[in-house]
């Protein structure tokens, strides 16, 4: 396999299919936007959407960090609390036009096409971001924002230390033992072409680079004149498995590093870029608009004041206490990206008169009807958010 070639095909792929569900979707309605649950359901193919969705929150995070000033004390209790109030209120209004949306639909057309073909750069980027350090905790984090091959890279995170940090470099050596070991266990590659077959033409010969047979021409001479013979092309190559060359991802400010592990990496069990808005939010916050700490502090999990709920001694309604970061994992893990489903349940606990008949609706009628065995730790979230709620 060509990797230049199909990186290539790729990005063009993603452009012409990006430009044809564009077309499709605002072509009679030009001055069209997009919401938050509208993005999560733009295509059939889940993946496409929760990338772009995490190129979302990645800009998001670019253009609130830039509101920071050496004037204001940004890390005062009450300006964290009104800013996290702020920025859930925002995340409910999310606005996209065509022009800012469709280069973030190509980036992640092309980023889906990568993962069975480029393992070790989906995880570089996708799950590592450029930290210099992580734990698998923090790695974690970022599984929710992947559809396909979602148990491959999970396997790896559970293959971890757990609460150890790695440097970059250890995990990427880490992963590249792991992918060797255990490359057969990938989604079938013929699935995800065919998803994509279905919405415009594509063949796992073109996804891999793979140049098409030219006819071969022979000169043989005869006594008259040399007449031209077409000989059959020869057979293609057997499909090799791509190169796993990590793609280099933007640094970004991480916890102090712990000592990489040293102990080598087995084969465990296998279980089963954003484009910026044509006006950035921080020109058209910043003049009237009090200003935060970045969104992946405000959002990240193991912080003990990531959300409104968890701030506040007591919130008025859940839908309100949930953050963008939240309602998006609730969404995906716990209803199965049904957007209608999570609305309704919140909906309904924030009419119930007590914590203990919310948690007992959680627990019971939820739990029963999603398959909610192996989901403990957001529904402890939830759980968190109710006895807030009802403090």
């Amino acid at each position: 396999m060509n990797n230049k070639d199909s990186a290539a095909f790729r990005e063009q792929y993603g452009r012409r299919l990006a430009t044809q569900l564009c077309d499709q979707h605002f072509g009679a309605r030009p001055t069209a936007t997009l919401d938050g649950p509208a993005v999560l359901r733009f295509t059939p193919i889940r993946q496409v959407n929760l990338f772009v969705v995490q190129q979302l929150l990645a800009q998001w995070t670019q253009e609130m960090a830039r509101l920071r000033s050496p004037y204001f004390d940004f890390e005062a209790e009450d300006v964290r609390q009104a800013l996290t109030q702020f920025m859930n209120t925002l995340s409910r209004r999310i606005k996209l036009a065509r022009p800012t949306f469709e280069p973030l639909l190509a980036r992640a057309i092309t980023d889906t096409l990568a993962i069975p073909l480029d393992p070790a750069a989906t995880f570089e980027q996708k799950l590592l971001g450029g930290q210099p350090t992580a734990t698998p905790e923090q790695l974690r984090d970022a599984l929710r924002y992947l559809d396909t091959d979602k148990l491959f890279y999970q396997d790896f995170l559970d293959s971890l230390p757990a609460g150890t940090a790695q440097s970059q470099e250890a995990l990427r050596k880490r992963f590249a033992l792991y992918q060797e070991a255990n490359y057969k266990h990938h989604q079938p590659l013929a699935r995800l072409v065919e998803e994509f077959n279905a919405l415009l033409p594509l063949t796992a010969e073109e996804l891999q680079g793979a140049a098409p047979a030219e006819p071969v021409v022979a000169a043989v001479s005869t006594p008259d004149a040399p007449t031209p013979v077409v000989s059959s092309p020869p057979p293609a190559p057997e499909p090799v498995r791509p190169a796993e060359v990590p793609l280099p991802a933007p640094a970004v400010a991480a916890p102090k590093p712990a000592a990489p592990a040293s102990a080598p990496v087995t084969q465990s069990r296998f279980v089963a870029d954003a484009e910026p808005a044509a006006v950035p939010l921080y020109e058209k916050l910043k003049a009237g608009q009090p200003a935060t700490a970045p969104l992946s502090e405000i959002l990240r999990p193991e912080r003990t004041a990531a959300t409104l709920a968890d701030q506040a001694p007591k919130v008025e309604t859940l839908r309100e206490a949930i953050s963008i970061n939240q309602r998006f994992s609730f969404i995906n893990e716990l209803f199965s990206g049904e957007n209608m489903e999570y609305h309704a349940a919140i909906q309904h606990l924030d009419t119930l008169p007590d914590a203990e008949t919310a948690k007992r609706y959680v627990t019971q009628d939820l739990a029963g009807t999603h398959d909610w065995s192996r989901k403990d730790e957001h529904v402890n979230k939830l759980l968190k958010l109710i006895d807030r709620k009802f403090a």
